[in-house]
């Protein structure tokens, strides 16, 4: 079995354009699931073992666990009908066991962006160190903010996929799907980050080569984890008390340009969604805040 789901991850990888972070899913998910199959006595062939009567009694076994939420629950049992599909293409199966199971919905979660206070005192914390890190931290936030773009899309930016002058300023970055997109930068990020390109990079990097843009104090480039642990320990000091994440961010930027006007379809562009559906969640944010705006200024409307 295990040869079989690292087939389906080279696949994936190769011939799909997996993100890691797509297969670091699909790999833990099928682990998992064939560690239930091994424990269910699946010792047999592939054929023998991979049948209806297994998988519906694996998602039963994933409701029953207190440990997985509906969401875990809906993206594991679709990494284990792509793996069955796969075996089906590639004759390990004679049919889907699969195709008449319905996949469990997972609920959407309602973002929850920040407050444009927050989002203030967020942003200003680095700048109450004068160390290169803090310089280089201030100015992931103030890009990340500026641009809406996710954690890992941050932290894969190299030097050249940034065009700051002659203005106007912009990032291009890859997106999922390796989609590249061209976001503009204003004038606040632009300048967070130039200050971190001539003070705090060459102290960082210490003379060591390296094409990426955001670096730790070894030179190297900064993980998505170390980003996290970052953003962690700011939101804490700032006294913000909602939970703040990486996403947290890109939520925040969608809202709050859909606040001042702009279209879904623009930060559709921006974000980099495929499908206006997915943006379109946020009108309903930006929506609700208006509606308080017109109630505190017009009692009545209640």
């Amino acid at each position: 079995m295990q040869e079989r789901v690292d087939a389906f991850l080279h696949y994936m990888s190769a011939e799909r354009g997996a993100s890691k972070n797509t297969l670091d899913a699909y790999r833990n998910d099928l682990t998992r699931f064939t560690e239930f199959t091994l424990g269910n006595g699946g010792t047999g062939t592939i054929a023998e073992t991979v049948n209806r009567d297994l998988i519906t009694n694996y998602i039963l076994w994933l409701r029953n666990n207190a440990e997985y939420k509906p969401a875990t629950i809906a993206r594991k049992v679709a990494a284990v009908k792509s793996f069955c599909a796969f075996l089906l293409d590639h004759g390990d199966l004679t049919s889907n066991p699969t195709a008449s199971i319905d996949s469990p919905r997972a609920p959407k979660p309602v973002p929850r962006p920040m407050s444009t206070a927050d989002v203030d005192s967020l942003l200003r914390e680095p700048l109450r160190s004068g160390t290169p890190e803090s310089t280089r931290d201030a100015a992931m936030l103030e890009l990340m903010y500026a641009t809406g773009m996710r954690v890992t899309e941050l932290v894969s930016l190299n030097l050249d996929s940034l065009h700051l002058q002659p203005g106007p300023a912009y990032v291009r970055c890859l997106g999922k799907g390796a989609k590249e997109r061209t976001i503009p930068v204003y004038e606040q990020a632009v300048t967070a980050v130039e200050r971190y390109l001539d003070d705090a990079r060459p102290v960082l990097l210490k003379d060591r080569a390296q094409t990426a843009l955001f670096v730790n104090r070894r030179g190297e480039r900064l993980t998505r984890q170390g980003f996290w642990l970052i953003l962690k320990n700011y939101a804490r000091t700032a006294g913000i008390e909602a939970h703040v994440t990486p996403h947290t961010l890109r939520h925040s930027f969608a809202t709050h340009m859909l606040r001042g006007g702009a279209s879904v379809r623009d930060v559709q562009e921006l974000l980099g969604h495929a499908n206006v559906s997915t943006t379109q969640v946020y009108t309903q944010l930006a929506d609700s805040h208006l509606r308080e705006v017109y109630e505190s200024v017009h009692p009545r409307a209640r």
